[in-house]
């Protein structure tokens, strides 16, 4: 029953997508709030991608421009629903580099704390340059 609860949200979802394009904002509505009540039903969690598309407050699908805007706030993004006023904030995350990525997790006092550049693939085939290649032909 979930595996089949969770395939009607997804083209709930879709078509209130389709609806909301066409220019049918009560239907994108009444599919969310559709979507919604299934997931409760069945206990069943809407996706991360999901729960951004709609009001939590009125269950309005969020068109930019139309039913929500967006705001960015010192390091957050406020995205306010125009039907009922109501604000939804969330942190706006840094995107991790490489770099960050290979200190994570060091030990204290190792070379990847340290900021010792680290090989995170395979680059021995990279590493060949043109005159390189030019020779072994």
């Amino acid at each position: 029953m979930v595996r089949i609860a969770l395939e009607r949200v997804r083209d709930l979802f879709g078509l209130a997508e389709r609806e909301a394009l066409v220019g049918h904002p009560e239907l994108s509505d009444r599919y969310v709030h559709l979507a919604r009540q299934v997931g409760a039903r069945y206990n069943v969690r809407l996706l991360p991608e999901q729960r951004e598309l709609y009001c939590r407050g009125c269950s309005a699908y969020w068109i930019e421009g139309r039913t929500v805007r967006t705001r960015l706030r010192s390091g957050r993004r406020v995205r306010t629903c125009l039907r009922c006023g109501r604000e939804r904030r969330t942190r706006i995350r840094a995107p991790r580099t490489l770099a960050s990525r290979a200190t994570e997790g060091a030990p204290p006092g190792t070379m990847r704390e340290q900021g010792a550049e680290v090989a995170l693939f395979d680059t021995a085939e990279e590493s060949e340059s043109p005159e390189e290649e030019s020779e072994q032909e």
